[in-house]
C-alpha cells in the first residue's frame, strides 16, 4: 500500500469509493490487472460484513446455538446437560476481539501487498474527472461506488422519540434487557430475535406480513411454528401504529384487521431493511439514477446511468450477501478496465438465514416459477424421512424441490434444517448444470448426512420414499 495525499495532483486508472467488502473485492481486482487504483475510505475499514453484521451476529448465534444444545441434550435418553449466560459482557468482549482481528488480517493488513493500490481516507463526492476527498479531486477515468448501507427505520409514528436498537447497537449490548419487541421478520429480525431468545430474554417479533415473506410459505410457517415452540412471540400481518416510551421502557402499538394490540417491553430492536450510504456523494448533480429507496440503479455489467461509473454491493439494494457484493464489484472492476463485456449472474445465489434450523435456499420458488412461466412440479420431504435428523432426535425441518414438469429439471431448491446451510450447494450446483430430479435423486450421496435429504427430496417427484430400506434407491 502507498499512502497519498488527495490533493497531490496524482492520477489513477480507477478510484473506488468505500472500503468495505466490495471495495475491498473491487480494488484488489483491478491491482491485479496492473492498474493504479485509490480506495476512499471513510470510517471504521472492513464495511458491514466483518465489523457490525456476519461476522459478530454468527459469533453470537453459535454462542447461543450452544446454550440451546445444552437444554435440548435430554431428547436424547440418558443425557442431561445445563447451559446459560454467566457473563453476556464477556461473550461480547470475546466477540469484539474476533471482529477486530479479521478487520486487521482480511483488510487493514492486506493493503501493503498491493504497491498499486493507495488508501485515501475521508469522505468522498463525486466531481469532474474524479472524486473530491478532503477538498482535492482525485483524478481517474473510471469510478466503482461501494459505500454500503446502513440500517434503516421505518416511518413509524413517535419511533425517533425512542431509544431503540439497531441490528448494529444491539450487537453491542453489554446488559441483556429482560424483554425486547423486534420489529421486522425478515433475515436480520429473525436471526437476532433468537439470539436474545436463547440468551434468557423474552423476544417478541412484530411483522407486516409472515417471517421471512420471501421464502416457501411452507418455511416459512414452520420456523414461526419452531420459534413459538422456544418461547418467541410472534405477532405478524400487522401494521405499526405507533410507538412511545413507558416507565417500564417502550410500548409499541400494532393494528391486525380492526383489532389495535399493544406490545411492552424493556428495549424495541428496530430490523426493517437497510438504507444506501448515498447522501454526500452528489449522484443527482452526476446523473446518476437511483431508486425509490435510494439505492443505485445499475445494469447487468454493473454501470451506473453516468458513463465510466460503476456501483456494487448493498448500496446498490439487490442481493445484499457479502459474497455477492464480492462478486458484484470483482464484475466491476473487470469491466471499468476492460470491455463491459462480464454479466452479473445470480440465477444460483445461494441463500442462507443462520437461523436455528437454518433456512437455506436457491433458485426459483415455486411462486416465481409460476410467474416466469413454469408448468412447476413440487416435492416436500419433512426431515422425519432423513436418517441424519432421526439419528440426532432433531426432525425439524423440511426441504422442498421445484422443478420444470416438462423438463424436469430443478430449478429451485428450499431447505430448513439444522444444517441447511452445508447442503444448499449441492442444490445450486445441480440447477447450475441443469440436472433433473430423476438424476439427483440417482446420485450417490453419503448415508446419515443431512445433505441426503436432497436425494430422497428428489426421489420423491416419483415414489413414496418411507417405502424405501435405509441407503435403498
Amino acid at each position: 500500500m502507498s499512502d497519498c495525499c488527495a490533493g497531490n495532483g496524482k492520477g489513477y486508472d480507477l478510484a473506488v469509493i468505500g472500503a468495505g467488502s466490495a471495495g475491498f473485492s473491487a480494488a484488489i481486482t483491478a491491482a491485479e490487472q496492473g492498474a493504479s487504483v485509490a480506495l476512499i475510505g471513510h470510517g471504521t475499514i472492513g464495511g458491514t460484513c466483518v465489523n457490525v453484521g456476519c461476522v459478530p451476529s454468527k459469533a453470537l448465534i453459535r454462542a447461543m446455538e450452544s446454550v440451546h444444545q445444552a437444554g435440548a441434550a435430554a431428547r436424547f435418553d440418558g443425557i442431561r446437560a445445563n447451559g446459560g449466560v454467566t457473563d453476556w459482557e464477556a461473550l461480547v468482549a470475546q466477540k469484539d476481539a474476533l471482529v477486530s482481528g479479521l478487520r486487521q488480517a482480511k483488510y487493514a493488513d492486506l493493503l501493503p501487498a498491493y504497491n498499486n493500490i493507495s488508501y485515501l481516507e475521508g469522505a468522498a463526492r463525486l466531481a469532474d474527472g474524479g472524486v473530491m476527498v478532503n477538498g482535492a479531486v482525485v483524478r481517474a477515468p473510471k469510478l466503482i461506488i461501494a459505500t454500503g448501507t446502513r440500517p434503516g427505520v421505518p416511518a413509524v409514528p413517535d419511533i425517533e422519540s425512542i431509544d431503540y436498537l439497531t441490528s448494529t447497537t444491539a450487537l453491542d449490548l453489554k446488559d441483556l434487557p429482560k424483554s425486547l419487541i423486534v420489529v421486522g421478520g425478515g433475515f436480520v429480525g429473525v436471526e437476532l430475535a433468537q439470539v436474545f431468545a436463547r440468551a434468557g430474554v423474552k423476544v417478541t417479533i412484530a411483522c407486516r406480513s409472515r417471517l421471512l415473506p420471501a421464502a416457501e410459505p411452507e418455511l416459512s410457517e414452520a420456523l414461526a411454528k419452531y420459534f413459538v415452540q422456544e418461547g418467541i412471540t410472534v405477532v405478524g400481518g400487522i401494521a405499526y401504529e405507533c410507538c412511545q416510551k413507558t416507565d417500564a421502557g417502550v410500548e409499541l402499538s400494532v393494528r391486525k384487521g380492526d383489532r389495535l394490540e399493544v406490545l411492552a417491553a424493556e428495549k424495541i430492536l428496530v430490523a426493517t431493511g437497510r438504507r444506501p450510504n448515498v447522501e454526500q456523494l452528489g449522484l443527482a448533480e452526476a446523473g446518476i439514477r437511483q431508486s425509490q429507496s435510494g439505492a443505485i440503479v445499475v445494469d447487468d455489467r454493473m454501470r451506473t446511468s453516468r458513463k465510466g461509473t460503476y456501483a456494487a454491493g448493498d448500496v446498490t439494494g439487490r442481493d445484499q450477501f457479502v459474497y455477492m457484493a464480492a462478486y458484484g464489484a470483482k464484475l466491476a472492476a473487470m469491466n471499468a478496465l476492460n470491455s463491459d463485456s462480464l454479466v452479473y449472474d445470480n440465477s444460483t445465489m445461494p441463500e442462507v438465514v443462520f437461523t436455528d434450523p437454518q433456512v437455506a435456499s436457491v433458485g426459483l420458488t415455486e411462486a416465481a416459477a409460476k410467474a416466469a412461466g413454469h408448468v412447476v412440479a413440487t416435492s416436500v420431504l419433512s426431515l422425519d424421512n432423513v436418517p441424519r435428523a432421526l439419528a440426532a432426535r432433531d426432525t425439524r425441518g423440511l426441504i422442498k424441490l421445484v422443478a420444470d414438469a416438462k423438463t424436469r429439471k430443478l430449478i429451485g431448491a428450499h431447505i430448513l434444517a439444522p444444517e441447511g446451510a452445508d447442503s444448499i450447494q449441492t442444490a445450486a450446483m445441480a440447477i447450475k448444470f441443469g440436472m433433473t430430479v430423476e438424476q439427483l435423486g440417482e446420485m450417490i450421496f453419503p448415508y446419515l448426512t443431512t445433505v441426503e435429504g436432497l436425494k430422497l427430496a428428489a426421489q420423491t417427484f416419483n415414489k413414496d420414499v418411507k417405502m424405501l430400506s435405509c441407503c435403498a434407491g
